[in-house]
């Protein structure tokens, strides 16, 4: 593949090699490279071991000695000149970074990094390198980023792939994935993550990004996703407790998720089904609503909240959220919304009217509360199905489509 940079070109690999020279001399004069033990669980037969080099940790921990090197030097003077290289470097490294910091550690320790880990160690290759500073290049150069994000997911299964919107979708968890670029992962993992059914789904994020932008929120992402699968499936979900992010293919970093959507509520796993899964993605793409409608957020937010508490806490979260919802009739409305039959509107409609008047909280309450949550977001309208069922507890003719695609 034909060089796009040639003026970069040399500098780059006069960097890499004597960064080589020096970190393999390091070696021979006693350093030691660590190594991580590494797990692959299986779901058939024993588990695999391999012992992977940690040489990211062992050439970040000698950055300073590589940035007094005149070889860097020159290769950042080049680099400076160079305008992708400093949208690249600003978008790796955040705004905080100086421009050489920020432009050392993305570009030349980046490339240090790739070439590195092809090697395993410190024995050059050349084609390591090649391939290494062909996806540089091809990232420098780009007009859009490539952003990535990965959770672990705990209390779901899914038996095929599901795409729950545009760039977002869950799908099992591949043995060693994560390992690639951060090698400490597995201390990181939800305990029995790989081991048990439940436990062997990720929830993966993918975003193009235009070249100078920020990277999307993704904690919100997925405590996003992970409110909508919960009001789906009733799931006793939760995401593991950090996400791992990558631009362009390399690492950029490991945030923590939200405790809400970290914690796992009491309950059973769930299985995301071919039934349930046009529901999520209705629901995940109706929680927008939330911003402009602050009854329905507080709703929303009351009933996540009950998920996690107790009595008396627990029928007060609910009250709240149905009220928020469906204002102060929502025995009668809820009843109306969720039951077609006379007897089970009638039944259901007994259970909440206890509930309204302080009786405690059962877990048929709180998946009644979902339901309503459910029924709302899908509705074109919240103030149009509020009046559909106003009209239908009068005996009057439903006069809209707003109630056909709640239920």
């Amino acid at each position: 593949m034909p060089v796009r940079a040639p003026h970069l070109y040399p500098l780059l690999r006069g960097f890499v090699l004597g960064a080589f020279v020096v970190l393999g001399r390091e070696l021979e004069e006693g350093a030691e490279l660590p190594f991580a033990f590494e797990e692959h669980v299986q779901r058939k037969g024993p588990a695999l071991y391999e012992l992977r080099p940690l040489v990211r940790t062992f050439i970040e921990d000698r950055e300073p000695l590589l940035r007094a090197r005149d070889d860097a030097r020159l290769a950042l003077d080049e680099l400076g000149r160079e305008p992708a290289a400093a949208i690249f470097a600003r978008a790796h490294a955040g705004m905080h970074a100086s421009e050489d910091d920020a432009l050392f550690r993305t570009v030349l320790l980046g490339l240090l990094i790739s070439t590195a880990e092809s090697c395993g160690g410190f024995d050059w290759n050349d084609e390591a390198f090649e391939a290494a500073y062909t996806v540089l290049e091809a990232t420098l150069f780009g007009e859009r980023r490539q952003f990535g994000a990965l959770v672990p997911l705990i209390g779901l299964s899914v038996a095929k792939p599901v795409e729950l919107a545009p760039g977002l979708s869950i799908r099992h968890f591949v043995a060693g994935e994560l390992s690639t670029h951060w090698p400490e992962s597995r201390g990181l993992l939800p305990p029995g993550f790989g081991r048990e059914a439940d436990r062997c789904c990720v929830l993966e994020l993918h975003v193009d990004v235009e070249a100078g932008a920020d990277p999307p929120d993704s904690p919100a992402e997925i405590a996003d996703a992970i409110s909508a699968i919960r009001l789906t499936t009733s799931a006793a979900l939760a995401a593991g407790p950090v996400l791992f992010e990558t631009l362009d293919g390399r690492p950029f970093g490991i945030r923590p998720v939200l405790p809400i959507a970290a914690t796992q509520p009491p309950g059973e796993p769930s299985r995301l089904d071919a039934f349930r899964t046009p529901i999520a993605v209705d629901v995940l793409a109706s929680l927008v609503k939330a911003d402009g409608d602050p009854e329905l957020a507080e709703a929303l937010d009351r009933w996540e909240l009950s998920l996690f508490q107790n009595e008396p806490f627990r029928a007060e979260q609910l009250r709240a959220a149905l009220v928020a919802l469906l204002g102060e009739t929502w025995p009668l409305r809820a009843a109306v919304l969720l039951e077609a039959d006379g007897t089970a509107r009638e039944e259901l409609h007994g259970h909440l009217v206890g509930l309204a008047g302080g009786d405690g909280a059962s877990m048929a309450s709180v998946d009644t509360t979902r339901r309503v949550l459910v029924a709302v977001l899908r509705a074109p309208d919240r103030a149009e199905l509020v009046h559909e069922l106003d009209r239908e507890l009068l005996g009057l003719s439903r006069r809209s489509a707003a109630w056909a695609a709640a239920v």
